[in-house]
């Protein structure tokens, strides 16, 4: 079983920066795709940012040039830098990982983090 637990939401101002962390526990031979993803009250959930372990990144149109996606597959964890912060940003942000428990035999599990909540407001 593995647990993910994500740190670092808040309130913050409109232009405002957040760093959020989301750290992965448990049986763990690797992590294969990371990614962090927001839902908004009455909207479905989003992606945000996909990282893989090769350190591969992608995101949302919306956040291109503000968030920036990092990992460090020694720690297992992930992490969002969420730059020039807008209203729209205002989500609950769950971390997600598709985890391989062992070596053998091989399979592949999603686990999702109890989220942490973003406000942008002034």
């Amino acid at each position: 079983q593995v647990q993910l637990v994500e740190s670092g939401g808040g309130l913050v101002q409109p232009g405002g920066s957040l760093r959020l962390s989301c750290a992965a526990s448990g049986i763990i031979f690797r992590i294969t795709n990371m990614g962090w993803y927001r839902q908004a009250p009455g909207k479905q959930r989003e992606l945000v940012a996909t990282i893989t372990s090769g350190h591969n990144t992608n995101y949302a149109d919306s956040v291109k040039g503000r968030f920036t996606i990092s990992r460090d597959n020694a720690k297992n964890m992930v992490y969002l830098q969420m730059n020039s912060l807008i209203p729209e940003d205002s989500a609950v942000y769950y971390c997600n990982g598709e985890v391989q428990a062992t070596y053998y035999p091989v399979s592949y599990t999603e686990y999702w983090g109890q989220g942490t909540q973003v406000t942008v407001s002034s």
